[in-house]
């Protein structure tokens, strides 16, 4: 039987520390690994308790630590901090995770599942295209204020733009209509993307039991039933994986 309790990662982007605890609490040793020495060493590593503090590049890694056939315990960053002793650097992390990740009140993450995850990464992509055409609306509509033109807010607005300045028969400089023709291009532009995004989800959607049942629910779209979706994923395979290591 193997002595480790417990493994804490600290995670960084190209390098890992681990502290591993025994059954007692004890520091059973720590190491600095890359990536690649890393999975060889997991593969290596007794089936054992893997903890790692929930952020960027960990749903990955926890998943390839389970295909091991270790266990994997996810925490809030901010549930680990009270257990950082002295000053901080990547091995007293690491020592806090394993800690952490011992307490019997300790509250634990659920490990994303890889369609989840690109569920997310859709969503995302989506998210800051949204913004970005609010931003693209917003200087279009303050370049015209700079020549005393009030344009009315509104995508319908925005989409018939150069009809609506022909009917106001203000007149345009020419470089600033320059501008404004780019610029609405770019709004265009961005207007496609989001659709593009759209349809990704809608077809993660219509492949989905569960969402399309979501769906059915007034007031419930593609956009509302993928973010349910992907939480649902990952709900079910933490539920999975707890049933399997309790069996």
């Amino acid at each position: 039987m193997s002595t480790i309790k417990v493994i804490g990662i600290d995670l960084g982007k190209s390098s890992f520390h681990l502290v591993a605890h025994d059954y007692h609490g004890r520091e059973l040793f720590r190491k600095h690994l890359s990536r690649a020495k890393l999975i060889e060493f997991l593969a290596q590593t007794p089936a054992t308790i893997i903890a790692m503090e929930s952020c960027g590049g960990s749903h990955w890694l926890a998943r390839k630590c389970q295909s091991l056939g270790h266990q994997v315990k996810l925490i809030p960053p901010q549930y680990v901090k009270p257990y950082v002793k002295t000053n901080k650097n990547d091995y007293i992390d690491a020592d806090a995770i394993a800690e952490a990740s011992t307490r019997p009140s300790m509250r634990f993450v659920g490990v994303k599942t890889e369609t989840s995850q690109v569920i997310s990464v859709i969503q995302r992509i989506r998210s800051s295209y949204v913004k970005e055409r609010t931003a693209c609306m917003s200087r279009i509509g303050s370049m015209l204020l700079e020549f005393g033109i009030s344009f009315p807010k509104g995508h319908g607005k925005m989409k018939s733009l150069f009809q609506w300045l022909a009917d106001n028969k203000e007149p345009i400089p020419r470089m600033l209509m320059q501008e404004l023709i780019e610029h609405h291009e770019y709004y265009l532009q961005l207007n496609e993307r989001i659709a593009g995004q759209d349809k990704k989800l809608k077809q993660l959607v219509e492949q989905n039991e569960d969402a399309q049942l979501l769906k059915s629910i007034p007031g419930v779209g593609d956009l509302t039933a993928s973010q349910c979706l992907a939480a649902l994923l990952q709900c079910s395979i933490s539920l999975v994986f707890e049933c399997d290591q309790a069996t």
